[in-house]
């Protein structure tokens, strides 16, 4: 099926990248594999045509790296670890996160014409990480409390994640400098919303220099 052949394609992110290549090899992994890799046409029929099948690999790559997040979470483990154990499962692919995020930028179902490129897949995926984050580190938050903190911790993690495709080695101790400044600020929603726009704009230049969008 698709979905095992997406399973199977994951390992081979971190030699081929979020390829229709990595696709089209996951039939050699099979349990019988086959004698040859699938075929463009094969790659496209499952997985879609074009650059919407490498999109259908990152999608399945982040949502593998959030069940991870969930499965390999210790008891009482903080927030600061849990987003760092985050943050280390890109560190295999960080040279295909780039173009990868651009990708996704410039994917959207909505008509956006003003803006270059659409931030909502984006800002999904540090939403969804956010929400996997806090459910690990404060399952017991009342329902208030929890949704601020993660409307903030959405921010702080998109932040960490761009800080750490520009600059890896420093990406653990920057993170634990914004929760801190976080936590002792107690930032507002409205703060929060602030400080995405601007970590917003630092991604675009990002997404820009893969070369993928113009």
């Amino acid at each position: 099926s698709s979905a095992k052949l997406l399973t199977l394609a994951l390992p081979l992110i971190k030699t081929h990248g979020f390829t229709r290549e990595a696709l089209s090899l996951s039939v050699l992994s099979l349990p019988t594999p086959l004698a040859h890799p699938l075929s463009d046409a094969s790659v496209t029929a499952l997985f879609g045509p074009g650059d919407d099948a490498r999109r259908t690999l990152i999608h399945a790559w982040l949502n593998d790296s959030r069940r991870r997040m969930k499965e390999e979470a210790a008891e009482r483990m903080g927030m600061g670890d849990v987003l760092k154990a985050r943050l280390k499962s890109n560190e295999p692919v960080l040279e295909y996160l780039p173009e990868a995020f651009a990708l996704l930028a410039s994917s959207s179902s909505l008509s956006l014409p003003l803006l270059p490129v659409d931030p909502s897949p984006i800002i999904k995926h540090a939403a969804e990480v956010s929400n996997q984050a806090c459910w690990i580190a404060h399952s017991d938050a009342r329902e208030l409390s929890w949704y601020t903190r993660r409307a903030s911790v959405s921010a702080i993690y998109l932040a960490a994640e761009l800080h750490q495709i520009t600059s890896p080695k420093t990406a653990p101790a920057f993170l634990d400098s914004l929760l801190e400044n976080a936590e002792h600020a107690e930032k507002a929603l409205d703060e929060t919303a602030l400080f995405a726009s601007c970590i917003w704009k630092s991604w675009r230049g990002i997404l820009r220099s893969s070369g993928v969008l113009l």
